[in-house]
Order: C-alpha cells, then structure tokens, then sequence
C-alpha cells in the first residue's frame, strides 16, 4: 500500500444531493482519465467495467482507474444509487530534505469491484466526505482530502479481511507492536519473524503489501520518532539518543536520521528546542 506518499486532488463529489431516481441517467457509459470510487447505497443495475460485467445492488463498491471504458445501466424499477468521488493523485516523498513529486503513479491496489464487508464504517465515511463536498465550508477541500484518505484506508481493511491472508495480516500487526515494545533494542529480521512463526521472506512480502515499507523500513521509522522525543527533551546528546535506541554506531545513526528527516540529529535538536 502506498497511500502515506500520495497526494489528492478531488475533481467532485455526487450523492445526497436530494434528487429523485428518476432524474439520474439510465444509461452511461464513458471512459475517465481519472479515478473513481463508487459505492451502491440503493437499487439496482448493472456496471460493465471493462470486457466484465457486475450486478450493481447495495453494498458493493467499484473503484474504476484511469482509462478503464464503464457503462452503467440502472434498473427501470428500482434503479442504482450511488455515492461517488472523482479524484486525482501524486507521489510525493521527501527524502535527505528533497520533495520528489511525480504524477506517473499506477492504479491503487483496490479491486475493482467488491462487497463491502463492513458496510455501515465504509457508508459512514463515505457520506461524511460527500457532505463535506457538498456544504463547501471553509476548509472544505483539505477536509475532504483527509476523508478520501480516511475513506481508503477503511476500504483496504475491508478488503483486507476478506483475504485467505487475513490471518497473515494480524501477524504483521502483533510484530509491529512487537517493534514498539523493543524500540531501544536492535532486532534483525529473523528475529521478528520468529516472533510470528512467518518465514523471513514471506513476512517481508506481506509487511511491505499491508504497511508500504519493509520490516527493517518500519523498524527504523519507530525508532527515528522516538529519538525526535528523545531529542526535543533537550537534555541528551546525539551519541546517547542513538545508544539509547539500540544503535552502537553513533554516526550511521545520524545518516539513518538525514536521511529519513532531511536534517541531521544535532541540527534538529537545535531547530526544535533552542529555535522556539
């Protein structure tokens, strides 16, 4: 999953507008350059996204990519509603203090359609974000953003549930907790593998496709937001922040630090305590 590193840009919002069913169209069909998340909350029809068609009923959601052809085809009697959201997104990661942005990002790892499990959380999210988009009070877009963001991260849990790995999964979570409790120490990849009884390959498989970063990546990011506490405490030198959170070498600490805050540990504690 590589939500943490992308941007979104909300091109509109449709659903609890108030409209009658009679006043959505019964057919389209169309091809976006952007993407699409729309979840059926009545009726019924059929949805053809690409060469395959799916029965639209309550309770499934479709995510349709950039240059995917769908055609809509609501019931006469009791045609399909949805609520939907058009948007747009960039990578965008900062690494040894330089943003890197780029627009060329592959479709999100969502299926293209599902049935939603948890219906009432995904239905809940979603709703607020359409509401939000439709009274545009101040803030309104980087709250939606943040409800889009919100509204995604629920749908890969949902699905997530859903898998044959699911129970894989649960073990990801219990390491990275794990990973908390033992944030002073060092720990290699073996051993947080035996703590699951996953071997050290398939667990970094399956951490990297539920987290977006590798166990030792993770590993280090606890430990790189425990030192900035340990050093806006302001009372502690570089060598004991680093000795402190299992790191013997003083100075692959602190280009482990630039590298993954842009600034060095030394100049951080400065900027954070003696700058305020």
């Amino acid at each position: 999953m590589i939500l943490p590193h992308l941007f979104f840009h909300i091109h509109t919002c449709n659903g609890r507008s108030g409209k009658a069913p009679a006043a959505y169209s019964r057919h389209i069909s169309r091809t976006l350059q952007h993407h699409m998340l729309a979840l059926v909350t009545e009726g019924k029809g059929v949805l053809q996204v690409g060469d395959h068609r799916h029965p639209a009923k309550v309770g499934m959601l479709f995510y349709i990519a950039p240059g995917v052809p769908h055609i809509l085809e609501r019931d006469h009697e009791d045609p399909a509603l949805f609520l939907t959201v058009h948007f747009s997104y960039a990578r965008v990661s900062l690494q040894e203090g330089k943003w890197d942005i780029s627009d060329e990002t592959p479709a999100l790892s969502l299926q293209p359609v599902q049935v939603v499990k948890e219906y009432y959380p995904v239905e809940d999210t979603f709703g607020k974000l359409i509401d939000c988009w439709n009274t545009k009070l101040p803030g309104y877009e980087f709250m939606a953003k943040t409800l889009l963001q919100q509204l995604i991260i629920t749908l890969y849990q949902d699905e997530r549930k859903q898998t044959p790995n699911f129970a894989a999964s649960q073990k990801v979570e219990k390491m990275i907790h794990f990973m908390h409790q033992n944030s002073q120490q060092k720990i290699t990849l073996k051993e947080l593998s035996g703590q699951v009884d996953l071997s050290p390959a398939y667990l970094s498989r399956m951490f990297k496709e539920t987290t977006g970063y590798s166990p030792i990546e993770y590993f280090n990011k606890i430990k790189m937001d425990k030192a900035k506490e340990l050093l806006i405490e302001g009372n502690r030198k570089v060598k004991e922040v680093a000795q402190a959170l299992g790191y013997s070498d003083e100075f692959y600490f602190s280009r482990l630090f630039k590298r993954m805050e842009g600034i060095s540990p030394s100049e951080y504690s400065s900027k954070k305590v003696h700058g305020l």
